[in-house]
């Protein structure tokens, strides 16, 4: 299988780890990424707020070189990048004017056959589930892990396409395949508020709080993610968030493909665990070896 790769910005800065560890699973499992060559930032923190037509176009302009590279079907593991391409893929497919004014920007008259694919879609498809469950190797057996969502893969449904929007389960059931312990709890699709991250951090630490008391709640020893944005704040954050309200959380904050890594055998430095606010060097001690 043959993927075009949109790493975004955040991949190649604060989620660096997170584009290690998806190359490194999608290596094992027999999936080829091809990065999209040329990319550029699809503006998801700021275009759609200051221009609709820049919100869209940033987006399709890396669409449109997919097509030229001979590939249909894009994976966007950023949340937020993710969110922003399926805006702007939904925007043309219902207003063929603005379809056509877009493909006049970006010089490129698109398929039909396009498919902006998040990393979970593709890997919690029963073959891989199969695949995975049938591995000898080691096991996430001794871990008690929360599956986060955030707010951006599922929302709005109509858009997004993503699972099911009130209670997706595509991660939990990848991270059951690999024998973890998943808990089932209230927060899987809850905001943490990462938009507000520079402005208001008040409000970033009361979300962020909750979601990190939720996961305590079920006794989860872990979070994973499946967002850049997510995984910054409940990380970096833990520490002011344990001394504004006098607790202590302590907890590792994973991307799913982290964990999937781990029980694929790929050794832990491979999959920067040591870049973590929170110690994630844990985990490797919870996995079972055979």
């Amino acid at each position: 299988m043959k993927y075009a790769y949109y790493p975004g910005c955040s991949l190649h800065s604060t989620g660096k780890e997170y584009d290690a560890s998806l190359r490194a699973v999608c290596l094992r499992l027999g999936i080829e990424l091809v990065e999209v060559k040329g990319w550029v930032c699809c503006g998801s923190a700021a275009a759609h707020a200051a221009s609709r037509r820049l919100a869209v176009a940033l987006p399709l302009k890396n669409l449109a070189q997919v097509e030229r590279q001979g590939l249909e079907e894009v994976l966007v593991p950023c949340a937020a990048c993710f969110s922003r391409f399926k805006f702007a893929w939904h925007e043309i497919e219902g207003q063929p004017e603005l379809r056509r004014e877009m493909e006049d920007v970006v010089e490129h008259h698109f398929g039909d056959g396009l498919r902006i694919l998040h990393p979970l879609e593709v890997m919690a498809r029963d073959e891989h589930l199969a695949q995975l469950a049938s591995l000898k190797g080691p096991s996430l057996a001794g871990l008690r892990v929360v599956c986060y969502y955030g707010c951006l893969l599922t929302r709005p449904p109509e858009v997004t396409h993503f699972d099911d929007a009130e209670y997706p389960q595509s991660m939990d059931r990848l991270l059951s395949a690999l024998g973890a312990s998943v808990l089932d709890w209230g927060y899987r699709t809850d905001c943490c508020g990462a938009s507000f991250s520079l402005t208001r951090t008040d409000i970033v630490r009361k979300l962020s709080h909750d979601i990190l008391e939720g996961a305590r709640e079920v006794g989860a020893e872990a979070i994973a993610t499946a967002c850049p944005l997510c995984q910054l704040n409940l990380d970096s954050r833990q520490r002011e968030i344990e001394a504004e309200y006098g607790t202590r959380y302590n907890l590792p904050i994973y991307y799913f493909t982290q964990l999937m890594g781990l029980a694929l055998g790929v050794p832990s430095r491979e999959l920067m665990l040591g870049r973590h606010f929170v110690d994630a060097r844990r985990a490797p001690e919870k996995v079972v070896m055979p």
